[in-house]
């Protein structure tokens, strides 16, 4: 998604969320100068390319980290799909011996699942907003196969896709890097037991997935 089709759908994110514009281009502009860093010492950092390896042309399972998850695991032959997994949705996968090909994450999940699950080869697609700056000082260091990204205007090397929460960037990631189909699971955009914040968000998520999916015609 070019970023001018992305921005005005981000101003109404904004607005109904209340948060800070300024803050997610610092926490951007803090994850781009980490991943500068990574990519001059160690070779750790990846780049569109590898996503779209990975993604074109293949069908795509996004799990979600509701708690509707691990019973819907037992119907997926995942021999048929690249896994990409929204964040928490991690520790279930690796649970049940299921190691995803991408974590799409804010680090706010079970950070020594998804480190252990990159350090088994996922790629790991770290995103910076305004309330995450020192997860990312804390944890993208530590991290290998790591791509940025942001919500906020991008920059050359953090990218924006589209999307707001985990479960809607997996989405609007597999979309950008050419996916064939996408199906989801774990996703429960109802759920009552959650926060009113977390009811926001997940609104915006239900509606944000309505419309990349609809844009190609996916499940």
């Amino acid at each position: 998604m070019k970023f001018e089709n992305w921005d005005p759908i981000y101003k109404s994110i904004l607005e109904d969320m209340g948060f800070d514009r300024t803050k997610d281009e610092r926490a951007a502009l803090l994850l781009s100068g980490m991943l500068e860093v990574k990519a001059r010492e160690r070779n750790e950092v990846v780049g569109i390319d590898a996503l779209r390896k990975t993604i074109k042309g293949k069908d795509i399972l996004v799990c979600g980290k509701a708690p509707t998850l691990a019973g819907e695991l037992i119907n997926v032959d995942f021999g048929k799909y690249v896994t990409l997994a929204a964040d928490g949705a991690t520790s279930v996968l690796m649970k049940n011996g299921i190691i995803p090909d991408i974590i799409v994450t804010d680090l706010d999940g079970n950070m020594d699942d998804e480190a252990r699950a990159n350090e088994q080869g996922a790629i790991m697609v770290v995103h910076a907003h305004g309330d995450n700056m020192e997860a990312l000082r804390k944890e993208v260091p530590g991290l290998k196969k790591v791509i940025g990204t942001t919500q906020s205007k991008p920059l050359m090397n953090v990218y924006n896709f589209g999307g707001f929460t985990d479960g809607d960037r997996c989405v609007f990631l597999a979309k950008e890097m050419g996916a064939r189909s996408i199906r989801l699971i774990g996703f429960d955009f109802k759920d009552g037991n959650v926060t009113p914040l977390k009811k926001k968000k997940l609104m915006w998520a239900e509606r944000l997935i309505g419309m990349a999916m609809g844009e190609r015609g996916v499940r």
